[in-house]
């Protein structure tokens, strides 16, 4: 079913543990994806930086022995996304972007203000959105080959972040991908240990 000629892509670096070291142990001898090719995307904190955060990441990769094919620095990612993509989200969430008045009728305030997206909640996770927007746009340009995606799972804030849109950035951001997509979340320990 998959070939190992793929690549595993994982996509923004920022929890690099769990996130790096189940791709690789993916790809080491008799698992899953035996011999597939590990390309790691990683967000630049700049566009000054790019050639400094590549070679940090590759030194990091070589000191945990993770074998890799690529490191590519994605400069862009605070980049706005098209306006098709954001069209197409839009459209996407429509479900679930009802007056807070019609659903009282029918569930409880509480239930419904977690599972409906508010238009004051939009407008505040616009900034967010836009970013989960740019790393679908960002998957489909460079991953639409691999054989697997892993991508670090983005925290949603309780209280915050209605079940609604925080799902519709987890569904979009998957949507029409040619391979599996695997969303992981460590628990902020470190997995990766590096004795000097």
């Amino acid at each position: 079913m998959y070939s190992s000629a793929l690549a595993i892509s994982y996509t923004h670096a920022f929890n690099i543990g769990l996130g790096l070291l189940i791709p690789h142990l993916l790809t080491l001898s008799s698992s899953f994806l035996e011999g597939a090719k590990l390309r790691v995307f990683t967000v630049a904190a700049s566009h000054s930086q790019l050639q400094k955060e590549q070679r940090s990441m590759a030194a990091l990769l070589s000191r945990f022995r993770i074998d890799y094919s690529n490191v590519y620095v994605i400069p862009d990612l605070a980049k706005r996304p098209n306006k098709t993509t954001v069209d197409a989200f839009k459209e996407f969430i429509v479900p679930f972007l009802k007056d807070i008045d019609e659903k009282e009728e029918i569930l409880d305030e509480i239930y419904a203000s977690h599972l409906y997206i508010s238009d004051a909640e939009f407008i505040a996770m616009k900034g967010k959105t836009y970013r989960e927007l740019r790393i679908r746009e960002l998957l489909h340009q460079h991953s639409q080959d691999a054989t697997l995606i892993v991508l670090t799972l983005p925290i949603p804030r309780k209280g915050v972040l209605s079940a609604g849109l925080y799902l519709g950035w987890l569904d979009f951001v998957t949507k029409d991908m040619n391979c599996p997509v695997l969303y992981l979340r460590g628990n902020q320990q470190s997995v990766l240990t590096f004795y000097s």
